[in-house]
């Protein structure tokens, strides 16, 4: 398939050549050898991250009982999240200058660092610092899988390595809830974090033995984006608290601000000098700027599932924990489809960028459509859902790994460090403002006031029909994304 849209040909002289994806091999080979002790590390990092946001936000409540701090409560989370975009931005500084081996090590020491201090607290506060620590050691894991994928791996295992970080996130929704809510039942919340940090240990060791000191990127001794950090952190800070308050006013003033900071950051961009993204990143007439759109608008599309066990309880009579795993639907349908889309990537790769995100416009119409209804568990009604659920996260998983191999070949070498970790920051930083986005709609819909079945049922509506413009937009941008990123535009006099 290709797309071919009207693409600006290059002055005289210019050279652009923006390779496509390799074709990639098979799992066989990612997965043995010493391909095989770079995929662990890769994607231990990531479990990481993952397994403790699930652990972390399981026990929350019973950390509230012993120690107190309800009020700040949900800044338990708004601190990790902002630490671990920060994390995400600075990476491909933490990696000229530690290197790879350095790069977990350190990133390691933070998380472990912020999980000890978080297992130890004895008031909210410390919480909240551990908190921020764990989060950007956790960024840093994050963002590191992706940066250190193209450095340590062939270019043809780089889909298949994506898809099975990628699949990471996936499992850890499945088993963080339930490892979680064991030591939550039985009030040992501080072993909840305990439990990570030997494993933590074991990874720091494995990191170390195994990956190469030095990187080979050439963008070393640029200069930290201080001025770029500063804006991100102001817009993410914006749009959390917006959205922890019940007022639709502070939601839309929260949003509305956090806007207007990304405006601000892709002007300091533009002012030359330190760079937080590479060059056309806030641009869609580049291929950069346009995968990088692609991803943030699929991040915003799939933010519904914040409300998905809510409205499975309210809606449709189902328990706690069933509510809980019929939200995983989501993740799993995302590790499912990630695992597969790599084999898939030499004959339909244009395919999976355009059809993944139609795939979750299809799920989040079936989301409208059937979560409004109140039922009492009817599998008329419940498998509708589900598949819509699963549908969501399968066309995300779907288009994911092609869409971050093309991220990758859209720059030239200088600024791939920037790039990949740029896929992680533009993917966090858009999963807050969704967030808060969903939050906003939810509460014009009347989740709160009136609430009930009535208000539950007016939400789900509006979720699923506002937050399905976001991937029908995307279709239009992945189309546009794959003109650009497949096209070769060769040297002319």
């Amino acid at each position: 398939m290709n797309f071919d849209l009207d693409v600006p040909a290059p002055k005289a002289g210019e050279l652009m050549v923006i390779a496509e994806p390799s074709a990639p091999a098979g799992w066989g080979e990612l997965l043995s050898g010493k391909n095989a002790v770079y995929a662990l590390a890769l994607a231990g990092g990531v479990t990481l991250h993952a397994v403790n946001i699930y652990i972390a936000t399981t026990v929350m409540p019973s950390v509230v009982v012993d120690i107190g701090g309800l009020d700040f409560y949900a800044w338990a989370t708004t601190l990790f999240v902002v630490a671990s975009i920060l994390g995400a931005a600075l990476t491909a500084k933490l990696l000229k200058g530690a290197g790879p081996r350095g790069a977990y090590v350190v990133a390691s020491l933070l998380f472990g660092g912020g999980t000890l201090l978080c297992s130890l607290a004895p008031s909210m506060p410390v919480m909240l610092v551990g908190r921020g620590v764990q989060g950007l050691g956790g960024g840093f894991l994050y963002a590191l899988a992706y940066g250190l994928t193209r450095l340590v791996l062939p270019e043809r295992l780089w889909g298949r390595a994506i898809g099975l970080i990628s699949a990471m996130f996936g499992i850890a929704t499945l088993i963080g809830p339930a490892v979680g809510g064991v030591f939550a039942q039985y009030g040992a919340w501080r072993a909840a974090f305990w439990s990570l940090i030997p494993v933590t240990a074991v990874f720091a060791l494995v990191a170390y033995a195994t990956l190469p000191r030095a990187s080979r990127d050439r963008d070393a001794g640029t200069p930290v984006p201080l001025l770029q950090l500063v804006f991100l952190t102001g817009a993410v800070l914006a749009v959390s608290a917006g959205s922890l308050s019940s007022s639709l006013f502070w939601n839309l003033a929260g949003l509305v601000a956090g806007i207007g900071m990304t405006v601000l950051i892709a002007a300091a961009e533009g002012m030359g000098g330190a760079r937080l993204l590479p060059r056309g990143a806030f641009s869609i007439a580049t291929p950069l700027g346009a995968l990088y759109l692609t991803i943030a608008l699929l991040m915003i599309g799939m933010q519904p599932e914040v409300f998905v066990p809510y409205l499975l309880r309210q809606l449709h009579g189902q328990s706690p924990i069933w509510a809980g795993y019929l939200a995983a639907l989501m993740a799993l349908g995302w590790t499912t489809a990630s695992l597969l889309s790599s084999r898939w990537q030499e004959s339909h790769g244009d395919w999976l960028v355009v059809g993944g995100p139609a795939l979750v416009v299809t799920g989040l119409a079936l989301f409208a459509l059937f979560m409004p209804v109140h039922s009492a568990g009817e599998i008329a009604y419940l498998l509708p859902i589900c598949l819509g659920l699963v549908l969501v996260g399968f066309g995300i998983g779907l288009a994911w790994p092609n869409l971050v191999t093309r991220v990758y070949g859209s720059v030239g070498e200088s600024e791939q460090g920037l790039a990949a970790g740029g896929v992680t920051t533009v993917q966090l930083f858009s999963i807050a403002l969704g967030t808060a986005g969903a939050g906003m709609v939810a509460n014009f819909a009347g989740i709160a006031e009136p609430g009930g079945v009535e208000g539950a049922s007016n939400a789900a509506r509006w979720l699923g029909g506002v937050f399905a413009l976001a991937p029908a937009l995307c279709v239009v941008v992945a189309v546009r994304a794959v003109s650009l990123t497949t096209r070769r535009v060769r040297r002319t006099a």
